[in-house]
């Protein structure tokens, strides 16, 4: 089957498009956990530096990182999420909780993010409306873009 040159319409797509460039999701948890120099961000991402000047413009044009000055001589900026930003982070933790669960199954984690209970944060997806939590089997998908079902594209 050829592929659609009108995908279905999608916000994870959209959301993809933006911050689903390679390291752009590491600049991102850099800058979330307060290393947003250019300097550290190299260092931590290991990103060549014109790829990560790059990634750092569009997130920044995009809304999802603020550049702040810190320096005047010379000029020099740090990065650091807006809110648009930070309702990102939730997405990184639950990324690295699913790495830690598939990828390593030593339980060697590289890192452990604490909760202000004192304990290792467990993420999960809960619904704001009633408190519960999100699981597969309860939801159900109603897609709003004309034309389309769960399925694909409506007859025409």
């Amino acid at each position: 089957m050829a592929a659609r040159k009108d995908p279905r319409p999608c916000s994870i797509a959209d959301t993809l498009a933006l911050v689903g460039e390679k390291y752009s999701l590491l600049v991102l948890r850099e800058v979330c956990l307060g290393n947003g120099r250019f300097d550290q961000l190299v260092r931590n991402i290991g990103a060549p530096r014109d790829i990560l000047a790059t990634r750092l413009r569009r997130l920044v044009d995009a809304g999802i990182l603020a550049k702040h000055l810190y320096s005047e001589r010379p000029q020099r900026f740090e990065y650091r999420p807006t809110p648009a930003g930070l309702e990102l982070e939730p997405v990184l933790m639950t990324l690295m909780a699913w790495g830690d669960r598939h990828l390593r199954a030593d339980g060697d984690r590289p890192m452990v993010l604490e909760h202000s209970c004192g304990r290792p944060l467990a993420p999960a997806v809960t619904c704001r409306a009633c408190g519960d939590e999100v699981r597969h089997e309860d939801i159900t998908a109603r897609p709003q873009a004309p034309g389309w079902t769960v399925t694909g594209p409506g007859a025409a």
